[in-house]
């Protein structure tokens, strides 16, 4: 039996030309009055994939959730479900379900009771709800919570007791609102591995809207990336992070240092940038910028070394400044480079030793340095 690493490691049908999307946004427009929610938007996802809806607050996720779910029309557009086309299918036809943040538990009611009130509701016969929850209650690890009120529950295990009752009723589509928000950091990273191995258990098709870019990058199979009602990425997590795009990509997916810069010499493998009066880039990673262009070169804080020392050739992919703030955040440690042509570079250093060899404090003299492959060309 193959392990749930090696499934995940191998999941990749949008890659396959033969593959059936499973869910097709087909040119969807909604609008509420004069605003634009989502605007002429198509995605792909497929069955069994773990997709994330990742934006900041306004940019349409939470809407195409709910047109998903069916408790909004889109204006102009289809959504298909498995081929068939879903406008006009009440919530309760879909064979969809929704998991909110706020778990929506009965108070009164204990833990199996809540898994069981939805089946219970389609008039599933006694004998099976009570295997169903048993399975569910399994499934979650709650079983000795059985019989405990919500209130006499923590947030992680509240927060298994609304996914068990969101997934009894067998949805072919799990539909998840920031469904970890209320948790705290510890209990929140721990989930997002429990909700992957759900996932790959039950074999559905988890589709979640998330504004915390690292919850994204854990759990997503692949990620939109929206901003005003429009996609502006869907790629794997690596993908994401290391091939942005667009500048906006690069800036809103983790921490960035975006250099603008005139290209000066391209050729198929290689393009030399200048970046300012001081700073000459070589990449190997050139995209499509053209000569002469304005572009963008993006490179990680964790892809830039800083030391008191000279790099060897100073010439090229390096630039002295003052250490200008420093974080200290035990496996790692951030600096800030101030240049001195004035622009402001972080770098991100591991903590590999309990000290370091080469210390770095406020007020010194340091050089950042970067390997040709470091970074990337943006040209939009």
């Amino acid at each position: 039996m193959k392990s749930l690493n090696s499934i995940r490691r191998n999941f990749s049908p949008w890659n396959d030309p033969a593959a059936k999307p499973y869910i097709q946004f087909e040119n969807v427009t909604k609008r509420f009055g004069d605003f634009t929610a989502v605007n002429n938007l198509s995605l792909t996802i497929y069955e069994r994939e773990f997709y994330a809806l990742l934006g900041a607050s306004g940019c349409g996720k939470s809407t195409l959730l709910r047109m998903l779910a069916g408790f909004d029309e889109p204006t102009s557009g289809r959504i298909l479900l498995d081929g068939q086309d879903l406008r006009g299918v009440p919530p309760h036809k879909r064979p969809v379900n929704m998991m909110f943040q706020s778990y929506a538990l009965f108070p009164h009611m204990s833990v199996e009771k809540n898994i069981a009130f939805g089946l219970k509701q389609d008039g599933m016969a006694s004998a099976d709800i009570a295997k169903r929850v048993a399975e569910m209650l399994k499934l979650v690890k709650l079983e000795p919570f059985a019989e405990r009120k919500p209130h006499q529950l923590s947030g992680g295990q509240r927060q298994r007791v609304a996914l068990a009752r969101s997934v009894a009723k067998r949805p072919k589509v799990l539909l998840l609102d920031e469904p970890l928000g209320a948790l705290d950091k510890k209990l929140r990273e721990e989930t997002q591995f429990e909700l992957m191995d759900l996932q790959q258990d039950l074999g559905l098709t988890f589709v979640v809207v998330t504004h915390d870019q690292e919850e994204a990058m854990t759990m997503a199979d692949r990620i939109a990336i929206l901003d005003k009602g429009e996609v502006m990425q869907v790629a794997t997590p690596p993908e994401i992070y290391e091939a942005p795009a667009s500048r906006f990509v690069a800036d809103f997916v983790g921490s960035v240092n975006l250099f603008e810069a005139t290209v000066t010499q391209r050729d198929e493998r290689m393009a030399e940038l200048q970046a300012g009066p001081d700073l000459r880039i070589q990449t190997s990673n050139p995209g499509e910028a053209q000569h002469s262009a304005t572009v963008n070169y993006a490179v990680r804080p964790e892809k830039i070394r800083v030391s008191s020392r000279a790099p060897e050739d100073t010439s090229v992919n390096a630039a002295e400044g003052e250490v200008f703030d420093i974080a200290y955040l035990g496996d790692v440690t951030m600096y800030n480079v101030k240049l001195d042509d004035g622009r402001v570079v972080k770098a991100t250093v591991i903590n590999s030793q309990r000290l370091a060899d080469d210390p770095l404090t406020w007020g010194d003299r340091a050089w950042i340095s970067f390997k040709p492959d470091a970074g990337i060309v943006l040209t939009r």
